[in-house]
């Protein structure tokens, strides 16, 4: 469907079929329950580059509103619809979640763009030390997911929705996390790969590239 052929009316998710980026979203949508028109496009989608000036994925419109930024789409149809919270009301918990969110965008999804990159503007050796450095954080921070069932919470949040894309891909970007040592991130991944809305979140494509993965889950 192109963009010119989008529904007027409610939640319209312009999306990747394999992006991390984009599955964030749709898991967010999919955990909220929320109604919505979802579209795959490719990100060089001209009529996409005619409403987002970056012509980047995802994208999301609501009537005359149109948001290209991730983090904010997940906290705008948090604070839009009201089921289902992934962000927490009180001021210094949201603030923290707020911070962490912006942390892994500047450091694991920048790292995770480089491993995943369009074969045309990949560079072998920027992907493997990115690999490198974004094993050996899991691999220190795994004490981060031993205490609770979700990171640092014991409720699921926005913080999950954004983490579970990345982890569903680390085998291709080429990390395997020993599994002794990271246990308690191998646990976790299994909570949040097994949840319904995980599953529904997922693209034909992703359910068909990861299919390995998620049989053993």
């Amino acid at each position: 469907m192109s963009v010119e052929a989008a529904p007027l009316q409610g939640i319209t998710l312009y999306s990747h079929a394999n992006d991390f980026r984009s599955h964030w979203i749709r898991y967010v949508l999919a955990e909220k329950q929320i109604k919505h028109h979802l579209i795959i496009v490719e990100d060089d989608d001209e009529d996409v580059a005619s409403l987002n000036p970056y012509n980047k994925l995802p994208m999301l419109i609501e009537n005359d509103l149109k948001l290209f930024s991730t983090s904010i789409i997940s906290e705008y149809l948090d604070d839009r619809y009201r089921q289902n919270k992934l962000y927490a009301d009180a001021p210094m918990q949201r603030a923290e979640q707020r911070q962490y969110i912006w942390r892994f965008e500047q450091d694991w999804l920048m790292l995770a763009d480089k491993m995943l990159r369009h074969p045309d503007s990949f560079n072998k050796e920027e992907s493997v030390k990115a690999q490198k450095q974004l094993k050996d954080t899991l691999v220190s921070l795994t004490p981060l997911f031993q205490h609770y069932p979700y990171f640092m919470s014991e409720t699921f949040s926005s913080l999950d929705c954004m983490l579970a894309p990345i982890f569903l891909r680390l085998p291709t970007m080429g990390i395997h996390l020993p599994p002794q040592h990271c246990r308690p991130i191998l646990l976790y991944m299994q909570r949040i790969f097994s949840r319904p809305a995980f599953l529904k979140s997922l693209t034909l494509q992703e359910k068909n590239h990861y299919r390995e993965l998620l049989k053993n889950i």
